[in-house]
């Protein structure tokens, strides 16, 4: 019982790094000058560093890209 648990949470695991690979492929040659004004014009050394980020975070990034968003989120905290 918990091989059969422990080889599913491995294979989510494999299939969540697979679809962000595949996402960061996208996004590091395209999404991320439309999510950031700022990333417009960056070198590949920038990509490169951000690419293991956007395959860990893709499904907030995925989320952002399709809702449009123009900007990163401005800070809502007490320390602001």
């Amino acid at each position: 019982m918990l091989e059969q648990i422990a080889s599913v949470m491995v294979v989510a695991f494999y299939a969540y790094a697979a679809i962000g690979f595949l996402f960061a492929l996208a996004f590091v040659a395209v999404g991320v000058k439309r999510l950031d004004a700022q990333a417009v014009g960056t070198s590949l050394g920038f990509r490169l560093l951000i690419f293991p980020g956007s395959i860990a975070f893709w499904p907030i990034l995925l989320r952002r890209w399709l809702a449009g968003k123009t900007e990163p989120p401005e800070e809502d905290n007490p320390h602001r």
